[in-house]
């Protein structure tokens, strides 16, 4: 698990050193500038809305951002290991989720067939 699990924003601290964008979940991620910016905040306002999923999938490949992309908002436990292969690399999970059932469901879901934006390539065509 590569993904960084975020107690809570205000806990961090990371938010006053670093050049934050805060985007809400509908914007074009294509026009946005991206220079100077060290994470990008995508919101989840329900856990079934996965507009950010696209969001971060598109940062990170047509984009080319190499910065910290964070999930905020309703996000849930079930839902990291495909954060984690959108491009999502740390998480503020929402109220009442445990950050102790993280590393079981990395565990459950430790590799998959097809590529992603964290393993480009497809399970055949890795080495290792």
């Amino acid at each position: 698990m590569t993904l960084q699990l975020i107690a809570t924003p205000a806990a961090n601290g990371d938010g006053e050193d670093a050049n934050v964008l805060v985007l809400a979940n509908d914007a074009d991620v294509h026009d946005v500038p991206l220079e100077g910016v060290d994470r990008i905040e995508l919101n989840f306002p329900k856990f079934t809305d996965g507009r950010a999923y696209t969001q971060a999938v598109l940062l990170r490949q047509r984009r080319g951002f190499a910065g910290d992309i964070r999930a905020t908002g309703n996000v849930l436990v079930d839902q990291l290991v495909h954060m984690e292969r959108c491009g999502f690399s740390s998480a503020v999970l929402a109220e009442g989720q445990d950050p102790a059932d993280v590393p079981r469901q990395f565990v459950r879901f430790a590799d998959f067939y097809q590529g992603d934006a964290v393993k480009q390539m497809p399970r055949y065509r890795r080495t290792a």
